[in-house]
């Protein structure tokens, strides 16, 4: 599967969307829709459906977004230096599509490897363990078991 950034994907976009994801926005804190998500399936670029976080690696951080410890697939994200808004942080972006996901911190459970990607809502879409195959994503239907 082939994943891109294109005209199309963007023009798709909701406002919302467009900001977070092509202008490095930041959704409000407890306001995305996938913050108390915790159904079984993928998280995928909204722009270019690029697989970024699978289910069994989210946890409720209590930080007002979606938190995940790892990526499903580590070449699908990118770290960058983030030195805006007075703070040094490392910003997390989706390989192919280059859309703006959120930032990665060192304070996730340790059980679960030590980090948090604290990502919005925004640059995500969730793709339901059933559709995952059907969708070009059965080959991490091993990833979204759930751990509770």
């Amino acid at each position: 599967m082939s994943y891109t950034k294109s005209d199309d994907a963007i023009s798709r976009l909701t406002p919302e969307q467009f900001r977070v994801t092509q202008q490095n926005g930041t959704e409000r804190a407890f306001t995305g829709e996938y913050d108390e998500h915790f159904e079984p399936g993928i998280y995928v670029d909204i722009v270019s459906g690029e697989p970024l976080f699978a289910s069994s690696a989210k946890f409720n951080s209590g930080c007002g977004w979606p938190a995940f410890s790892k990526p499903i697939v580590d070449a699908n994200v990118t770290e960058l230096r983030d030195a805006s808004h007075g703070m040094i942080r490392t910003e997390v972006r989706s390989a192919h599509g280059d859309s703006h996901l959120g930032h990665v911190f060192p304070d996730g459970p340790r059980e679960m490897g030590g980090l948090r990607y604290c990502i919005n809502s925004a640059s995500l879409r969730f793709v339901p363990q059933a559709d995952m195959a059907a969708e070009g994503y059965g080959d991490y239907l091993d990833q979204v078991e759930a751990k509770r």
